[in-house]
């Protein structure tokens, strides 16, 4: 799946939308972000409830090509921002990390 269909296929909310339009190549859900430093693959989506700016700085460090927040989390202008800077795409979902985790894996194993 293509990072632009991924907003479509989980029925996301795109909060940033300027980003290179990747292949995606694997998923990666934690709110640890030391772990997301040591442990995500590049062009991987993150799943997390981590909203703020930092996460974008270890999305960016780690290659991650999207960042999704989950449970209708309110993103900070800051982390809109640094997302845009970074050509990271941030999305945002009403879904919990379990649920889209799963949904997710499915929507990259079609």
């Amino acid at each position: 799946m293509r990072l632009a269909e991924l907003a479509g296929a989980l029925e996301l909310e795109a909060i940033q939308n300027s980003f290179e339009d990747k292949l995606i190549q694997d998923g990666f859900t934690s709110d640890l972000l030391s772990d997301v430093m040591g442990k995500a693959k590049a062009d991987s989506v993150l799943i997390t409830i981590q909203a703020h700016k930092n996460t974008v700085a270890v999305a960016s460090l780690a290659g991650i090509c999207a960042i999704v927040v989950c449970s209708n989390r309110p993103i900070p202008d800051d982390m809109r921002d640094a997302a845009r800077a970074e050509g990271i795409g941030l999305f945002r979902s009403s879904r919990n990390q379990f649920e889209l985790s799963g949904r997710l894996w499915s929507a990259l194993n079609r």
